[in-house]
C-alpha cells in the first residue's frame, strides 16, 4: 500500500556486493537466477575470473554449462511445471516402450530422460541469464575448442565465461586481482606474416 522509492547507492556508499546486486536488478529480468548464474561462475573460476570450458567435479569433467545447467536444476524441483515433466517424461517412455520392469532400471531410466529434458530447458534459460550479464559487463563469453574460426558457437567448441567488472567481487579475497586482457580472437587456417 506504502511504496518508497528506494534509490541506488553509489558504489562508494555502499559494499561491492550491494553495487552488484543493484545492477542485477536493473538489468536483468531475472536478477535472482542471474546471481546464481555469476555466483557458480565464480565458485569454479581461476584467479582471473575465467571458468571453462570444462571442470572437473567428482573425477568427471563436464562442460561449463553442462554443470552449471545440472547445479541450477534443484531449484525448480518444487515446481509444478517440473512435477508435471516427470510425469510426462514417465508417459512418454512408457508409450515407446522403453521403460525395463527391473523398478531400480525403471526409476534410472526415468531419472535420465528427465535430466536430460531438463539440461536441454535449462540451456535456454541459461543462455539469456548470460547474454544479459554481458549486456551488462558483468561477463564476457568466448569459445574454445576445435573450429576457432568460426563466428557463432559450435564446430565442437564450449563456453569460457569470464568475471567482469562488479561481478569480480565474487571471486575469492585471497586470489590476486589484475584485469583480465583481452586476447585476440584465434584464426585457424591462416598464416600471419609479421
Amino acid at each position: 500500500m506504502f511504496h518508497s522509492a528506494i534509490t541506488s547507492g553509489a558504489k562508494s556508499q555502499t559494499g561491492e556486493m550491494a553495487a552488484l546486486l543493484d545492477m542485477l536488478a536493473h538489468t536483468s529480468t531475472r536478477p535472482r537466477y542471474a546471481f546464481m548464474v555469476l555466483s557458480l561462475i565464480a565458485e569454479v573460476a581461476n584467479a582471473d575470473g575465467e571458468a571453462g570450458p570444462f571442470i572437473k567435479r567428482d573425477r568427471q569433467q563436464h562442460s561449463l554449462r553442462d554443470w552449471l545447467c545440472d547445479s541450477l536444476a534443484p531449484m525448480g524441483g518444487r515446481d509444478p511445471r517440473r512435477i508435471a515433466l516427470a510425469a510426462r517424461v514417465e508417459a512418454d517412455l512408457a508409450a515407446a516402450g522403453a521403460l525395463p520392469t527391473d523398478p531400480c532400471q525403471y526409476a534410472a531410466v526415468v531419472e535420465r530422460e528427465l535430466r536430460d529434458r531438463i539440461r536441454a530447458s535449462g540451456k535456454t534459460n541459461l543462455s539469456r541469464a548470460v547474454s544479459e550479464l554481458v549486456g551488462a559487463g558483468l561477463l564476457r563469453r568466448y569459445y574454445a575448442g576445435y573450429a576457432v574460426d568460426h563466428p557463432n558457437r559450435g564446430g565442437q567448441r564450449n563456453a569460457v565465461y569470464v568475471l567482469q567488472g562488479l561481478a569480480r567481487c565474487l571471486l575469492p579475497r585471497n586470489a590476486p586481482s589484475r584485469p583480465v586482457p583481452m586476447r585476440p580472437r584465434p584464426v585457424q587456417g591462416e598464416l600471419r606474416l609479421f
